[in-house]
């Protein structure tokens, strides 16, 4: 199947390779997503697309994928040796696309458009995490996600894996002065802050935000202030703690319940 396909030039594969690391991404303002699902997602949502890469030896894998493919950008047939350059995984799946980087909105002009519940995330650098955040967010039904310039880019290709392919269906806005947008959330309804201890039960209803800090340090004095309420997930055992998607789950479940 995939000798129908043309092979790209070294060039587009060194450009390409090249995506793997921030700074190139940002200046080309392309990124690439990996995985027949990530792929499949991103094929039914709206994004755009520059172009597919398909491994040469794994076409016959998914022949009908291909069609669907087609009637959004360029296919490219890319032999063994070139995909060990483009891919993360371990056991890669023989399917990538480029992508380009959403054009860079105002928090301000998406939260007068976007009503609906918004997650904050203050240094949350793990980009496994992050795609884990992004994919619980995109299950609750959140839609609307501002990550500070503490935060790893949601264009990295481990949380671009990690989200399968949640990111293409939400408005995840990279570089935001939290302290400059939770008074505006807070213009919408309350602004919930988790910590580790001492807060109330997170509940349904009210609250326009979930403000949640980084695994390793939370959240500082300062935005902690800004937040109406502080959210503490109660347990039972005596385990140290829950990694950040554990809990990050646990409160969008009893944030969005009801």
């Amino acid at each position: 199947m995939t000798e129908h396909f043309p092979a790209p030039s070294r060039s587009e594969i060194q450009a390409w390779r090249k995506l793997r690391l921030e700074k190139y991404r940002r200046r080309e303002g392309l990124f690439l997503a990996e995985g027949v699902k990530v792929v499949r997602e991103l094929v039914r949502s709206d994004r755009p697309v520059a172009a597919f890469l398909i491994r040469r030896d794994h076409g016959e894998s998914w022949p009908s994928l291909p069609d669907s493919l087609a009637e959004k950008a360029p296919i490219y047939a890319v032999r063994e040796e070139d995909w060990k350059g483009l891919s993360q995984d371990v056991e890669p799946e023989g399917i990538l696309a480029v992508v380009p980087v959403a054009e860079r909105e105002e928090p301000s002009a998406v939260l007068s458009r976007e009503t609906g519940p918004v997650l904050c995330l203050h240094e949350v650098n793990n980009p496994n995490n992050l795609g884990a955040l992004i994919r619980t967010a995109h299950w609750f039904g959140i839609g609307t996600i501002l990550l500070d310039p503490g935060s790893v880019s949601p264009t990295n290709p481990k949380a671009v894996r990690a989200s399968m392919g949640s990111l293409f269906h939400l408005n995840v806005l990279e570089g935001v002065d939290l302290r400059e947008a939770i008074p505006l959330l807070k213009k919408r309804g309350p602004v919930a802050a988790a910590v580790a201890a001492g807060g109330t039960p997170p509940h349904a209803g009210g609250a326009a935000a979930i403000l949640l800090g980084s695994e390793s340090h939370g959240l500082p004095d300062d935005l902690l202030a800004l937040a109406d309420e502080q959210w503490t997930i109660p347990g039972k055992g005596d385990a140290e703690s829950l990694s950040l998607p554990q809990a990050a789950a646990i409160l969008m479940y009893a944030w969005t319940a009801g």
